[in-house]
């Protein structure tokens, strides 16, 4: 599973004690893999900061999800038919994401733990701001870029009543720069070619003799070119459309044709550019905001833990990975069970849902005896 509990507990004897029973029963039932979960020495400052902290940690741990999960999102979207090798593209400091989390050592260069605790969250906060920033800019330009190109390629890939002719004609299906003739393009339906080729000419006076060709196919109908005289143009497409053939419009404009052509191969080579280092700047990112996102929960576990267990600081923390889906319900039975002298009421509470202690407010079950976060790479599937 790529689901994590992240949980915390007073590192005193009896805890200690404790936590080991935990992970003998885990371990003997199959219900999850446990490490230890290495968390500095932070300054504490006071009591009050702590507080202000763990409401802004909450904050900053749901953008840097967020963030992550469009970082992701945009490495999908990039990588267009790629996309059976995007995880290949999503990983923390070079290796795969689990692995980083089961191996978490903090970063003491980028955010040395001997600075006050206020001002490492200051430097998270920014850097994962800028990342957003960055990200917005960076992704609306190349989907600008992917926009318009892919409104010129469905204007190559539509029927023949809707899509571009720059692509099917060339010069010589037309008469040109003349003041008498024209050539038109009529679309008709492949069950009628036999009636098309038995009464073109006869649709109006002035239909130049055999100059009828087919020069395009889709599923349902042929576009063939037909020369006449100016002058009957209309009344050629009022006959044409009573026998079921359009005559679609269309002015060759060999200026036109060059730009249409030179406007694709540019956003072509456009987007080509633009992929590579787009690319390599959304796994650089992604891996920057997912390492940051893993501080940010060891930052939470602290601060909870000191504001949970009081100070001196002393506490433990523990990464879980729960072995199958199924199990989760037993592990959380078992965590709730060893723990529940760390507060009686709340365990009692999550072990037997139907009482109802008068004081004691639970917002879905989210509150423990533990310190506890989740981590859920799933949200990246």
């Amino acid at each position: 599973m790529s689901e994590f509990w992240l949980i915390s507990a007073p590192g005193d004897k009896e805890n200690l004690q404790a936590l080991e029973r935990m992970n003998n029963v885990t371990s003997k039932s199959n219900l999850s893999h446990n490490t230890k979960f290495a968390i500095p020495d932070f300054k504490v400052g006071t009591l009050d900061s702590l507080v202000g902290l763990s409401d802004e940690l909450g904050k900053l741990d749901t953008f840097a999800e967020s963030l992550i999960k469009r970082t992701a999102q945009s490495v999908v979207e990039v990588m267009e038919d790629s996309k059976g090798k995007v995880h290949e593209n999503l990983l923390a400091n070079g290796v795969d994401l689990t692995s980083f989390v089961t191996h978490f050592e903090w970063d003491m260069a980028k955010y040395p733990a001997k600075q006050p605790l206020v001002s490492v969250v200051d430097t998270l906060a920014k850097q994962l701001a800028q990342i957003e920033t960055d990200l917005k800019s960076r992704t609306a330009a190349y989907s600008v870029l992917k926009a318009n190109l892919e409104n010129l390629e469905k204007k190559s890939t539509g029927n023949l009543f809707t899509r571009t002719l720059s692509d099917i004609v060339s010069k010589d299906d037309f008469v040109l720069d003349s003041e008498y003739l024209i050539t038109l393009l009529v679309i008709v339906p492949k069950s009628s070619y036999v009636q098309w080729q038995r009464t073109y000419e006869s649709l109006s006076d002035m239909v130049v003799p055999r100059s009828t060709k087919l020069i395009a196919e889709d599923k349902e109908a042929g576009l063939f070119t037909v020369t006449l005289f100016r002058k009957v143009t209309e009344d050629f497409k009022v006959k044409a459309k009573e026998n079921k053939f359009i005559v679609r419009e269309f002015y060759y404009d060999e200026k036109e044709i060059k730009r249409e052509r030179e406007e694709m191969n540019r956003l072509l080579s456009d987007k080509k550019q633009q992929y590579g280092p787009l690319l390599r700047w959304l796994k650089v990112n992604f891996s920057e905001a997912f390492i940051a996102w893993i501080h940010i929960k060891a930052l939470r576990v602290f601060v909870e833990s000191v504001l949970r267990y009081g100070l001196p600081v002393n506490f433990q923390a523990v990464l879980l990975q729960p072995q199958k889906k199924s199990a989760t319900k037993r592990l959380r039975e078992v965590l709730n069970s060893v723990f529940r002298h760390l507060d009686e009421v709340a365990a009692a509470s999550i072990l037997d849902a139907s009482v109802e202690i008068p004081g004691l407010q639970l917002s879905n079950q989210d509150y423990f005896p533990y310190v506890y976060f989740h981590i859920d790479l799933s949200l990246l599937d």
